[in-house]
């Protein structure tokens, strides 16, 4: 809790910051702007120029210009899917706007977005969102970033009374009062969860009083009293800017409108509970207001009235007139170039080191040369995480850098994300792979789209990763083979060292990338033996597979734990006179297709290995690629060697026969070098 002296200074700037006639003015204007762009926007959803949905934001108009009016010009914000009110207060253009929801190239998010993804970073507006919730996660992210660089920005998260009760809510609460971050929790309550009734469905009382279990204040006012919204955020912000920590805020409130402009439900609400809301209008509420305190006259309201009306139409005027996005457009900014440059690899040299050690140097090297890289994690602080790949750069770099979480897989994903997204290069542990289930909304609905989805604007350089795979006997849930989970997700790239000579390659790539990386570590690879590796910094381009054993009967491709496996399979063969060549990709996606075509059409025979079960398994896709681009080479099926349709088993014997091995894999080349 702060002490005497800052909550004294907090009361007499907060004092000089009481609304005078001009603030209600202003308030005024921006409420009239909010109500008509929404009211518009209604009408030419019907009319059929904006397509596919929106969520007005009708009744709640003093949220927006009261909490927002607060705001300093760097301050960031994250808002849902009923966005549009915060995003205009906080100095949206609502050119870019109306463009952006009739799916042109020139609106916020270049046609790509829509309504419930208006961003503009230059403006701190870090998005809307249609996932629910998902803001307090990524502004836990972006609160933790603008904390490192100290500078003093506070970021505001808008969600509503549903998103209370789902889990990032109490992850991202617990994480921002831990780590007093600079933000304050805006709870939109306008009493239903589409059509559920909020009380039916949320337990204790109040949402605010949840603030107090994380030892967060927090504050239930009326939304639609546009004094009570400023003050309240006032407050927020002062203890947000003074160090202070986290703010709740739950306002009462209500949408005039259905969930949806798409929504043609059966009606959920009385008529009599609608018009008393309506006459609690914060429009004619503060209308009223200033006419008893400020004298102003009806013409002088009329007159407001008329320049929104005026500006909303010339903003449509001008969206009606944008072009639309071409498919190149989009494809386009769906990943942003690669940050390595096709170089030669350098030369493994003498020096020896495990696999694990070669992570950690990478990781060393990267946050030696760049402060904005930071890892967060469970345990990987003191203790250098279980299997000890951060080991010693706690004490280095220190724990802002090296960040211990609450074991909270939801809100330590998408604080990565956050904190990427506000200027960081961020690296999330996923403790074992298996965890990474739950970190799935922040890297497949929020990191992998966050670019394409938000124009191009957004650079989201943060790496996933963490150990997979069986074989040390840890069961069904600690085991998992789940590369493609991600490989069917446009904006992920998925790196997959089997030594540590690429491990540290590739994890210095995955780090300097701008986009999301999935990286995948084998369980089996950490207790490796020592293996060359250079000194020296240095970077593998992603894209480029390697030819691990060079040969001429036929080509196998491998990834991880199952490289060496296949190079067993092939010194077997050898003996038999059957000479493989074994790939490496190295890389998922990007796929060096060029290379393991190469190779077919010297070999003419191909069997592609993974750990996870066949069907669904990335060995399909390499399958794929051969017969679509080297069929005319092939002298057999290619033949497919992977896990039996079942989760890992525990008993070590049953491991065994699960995992390929090289007798498996051996075989595997026979059938098709013996197929006539």
């Amino acid at each position: 809790m702060a002490d005497a002296s800052v909550l004294n200074a907090l009361d007499r700037r907060l004092a000089s910051n009481l609304l005078g006639p001009e603030d209600r003015r202003a308030a005024l204007k921006m409420m009239l702007r909010i109500r008509r762009f929404e009211t518009r926007t209604k009408e030419l959803f019907l009319q059929g120029l904006i397509k596919g949905t929106a969520h007005s934001s009708v009744g709640q108009e003093a949220i927006a210009a009261g909490a927002c009016a607060v705001l300093e010009a760097g301050d960031f914000l994250l808002t849902h899917h009923r966005g549009h009110g915060h995003t205009i207060a906080k100095g949206a253009d609502l050119r870019a706007m109306f463009a952006e929801l009739m799916g042109r190239a020139t609106g916020y998010c270049a046609g790509l977005g829509g309504s419930m993804h208006i961003a503009d970073f230059e403006n701190g507006i870090l998005g809307a969102n249609g996932i629910v919730g998902a803001g307090m996660g990524l502004g836990c992210g972006a609160g933790l970033a603008e904390q490192l660089d100290g500078s003093g920005r506070i970021g505001i998260i808008f969600f509503g009374d549903g998103a209370a009760n789902e889990g990032i809510f109490h992850e991202a609460m617990n994480l921002a009062a831990i780590w007093r971050l600079p933000l304050i929790f805006f709870c939109e309550n306008n009493q239903y969860g589409l059509s559920t009734p909020t009380g039916l469905v949320t337990a204790g009382g109040t949402i605010a009083a949840r603030g107090a279990t994380y030892g967060v204040p927090n504050d239930r006012i009326d939304g639609n009293d546009l004094a009570q919204v400023r003050g309240s955020t006032a407050r927020a912000a002062l203890r947000a800017r003074a160090g202070e920590g986290p703010t709740l805020i739950e306002a009462l409130t209500y949408r005039w409108d259905d969930h949806s402009m798409r929504a043609n439900l059966p009606a959920y609400r009385t008529g009599d509970e609608e018009e008393t809301w309506r006459t609690a209008d914060p429009i004619m509420r503060l209308k009223t207001e200033m006419t008893d305190r400020d004298g102003i006259s009806e013409r002088d309201y009329e007159a407001m009235l008329s320049d929104a009306e005026a500006e909303i139409e010339a903003a449509i005027d001008w969206a009606k007139d944008q072009p639309e996005p071409t498919i190149d457009t989009a494809l386009s900014l769906v990943t942003p170039p690669l940050t390595v440059p096709p170089s030669p690899s350098p030369p493994e040299g003498d020096r020896r080191i495990t696999y694990v050690q070669a992570i950690t140097e990478a990781f060393a090297q990267e946050m030696e040369r760049d402060e904005s890289v930071i890892l967060i994690g469970e345990d990987i602080g003191r203790i250098g995480g279980i299997f000890g790949l951060t080991r010693g750069l706690y004490d280095r770099f220190g724990p802002a850098r090296v960040r211990d979480t609450p074991i909270s897989e939801g809100a330590i994903a998408a604080c990565g994300v956050g904190a990427a997204m506000r200027g960081k290069r961020v690296v999330v542990e996923a403790q074992l792979w298996d965890f990474v289930t739950l970190m799935m909304d922040a890297i497949v609905n929020q990191a992998a789209k966050a670019r394409f989805m938000l124009g191009g604007k957004a650079k989201v350089p943060v790496v996933f990763r963490g150990p997979q795979g069986a074989g040390i006997r840890l069961a069904a849930q600690h085991t998992q083979s789940l590369e493609m989970f991600f490989a069917n997700v446009p904006g992920l790239q998925i790196y997959a060292p089997s030594t540590a000579y690429d491990a540290k390659g590739l994890m210095t790539a995955a780090i300097r990338h701008d986009g999301p990386v999935v990286f995948l570590e084998h369980k089996l690879l950490y207790l490796g033996q020592v293996q060359p590796v250079p000194e020296a910094p240095y970077a593998i381009e992603p894209g480029r597979a390697r030819v691990v054993r060079a040969g001429t009967d036929c080509t196998v491709v491998a990834t991880l734990a199952m490289v060496e496996r296949a190079v067993q399979a092939a010194e077997r063969l050898a003996r038999d006179g059957i000479d493989v060549e074994v790939i490496d990709p190295r890389t998922i996606k990007p796929l060096d297709v060029a290379a393991i075509c190469d190779s077919v059409r010297k070999t003419n025979r191909a069997v592609v290995v993974h750990e996870a079960p066949l069907f669904g398994g990335f060995g399909g896709e390499i399958a794929s690629a051969i017969m679509e681009n080297a069929f005319d080479w092939l002298d057999a099926p290619v033949a497919r060697v992977g896990a039996p349709e079942c989760p890992v088993p525990y008993n070590d014997r049953l491991e065994r026969q699960y995992m390929p091995d090289a007798g498996r894999i051996a075989e595997a080349v026979k059938s098709v070098c013996y197929r006539t």
